[in-house]
């Protein structure tokens, strides 16, 4: 009996996890923006082309190894400790897609 109830609560909480994936534009929104839209710290601002241009040449890949180890002024993961690599990844190609 007790085995099924960890079974049971491994199972809830493995789809929970799931389920709480944010999309890009709330990561931006909820984390990103808070420099990224201002430009503190040197941070490239949401739309500008210029500023994204050169780094979205070298890639998403390129751009979620340095958004996890930080670059700059900017920490590891831009202090969105509990964002997961997909997280990373849709919030970079949100600012991608909205500094053409």
């Amino acid at each position: 009996m007790k085995k099924a109830i960890v079974f049971a609560a491994a199972a809830v909480l493995m789809s929970t996890n799931a389920m709480a994936e944010r999309a890009g534009q709330e990561v931006y929104n909820t984390k990103c923006a808070v420099c990224h839209a201002s430009g503190a710290a040197n941070a490239p601002k949401l739309g500008d082309a210029a500023a994204w241009g050169p780094r979205a040449a070298l890639g998403v890949d390129a751009l979620l190894a340095t958004a996890k180890s930080g670059k700059g002024a900017m920490p590891p993961k831009g202090l969105c400790m509990d964002c997961n690599d997909t997280e990373l990844k849709g919030a970079i190609e949100y600012m991608l897609d909205n500094s053409k």
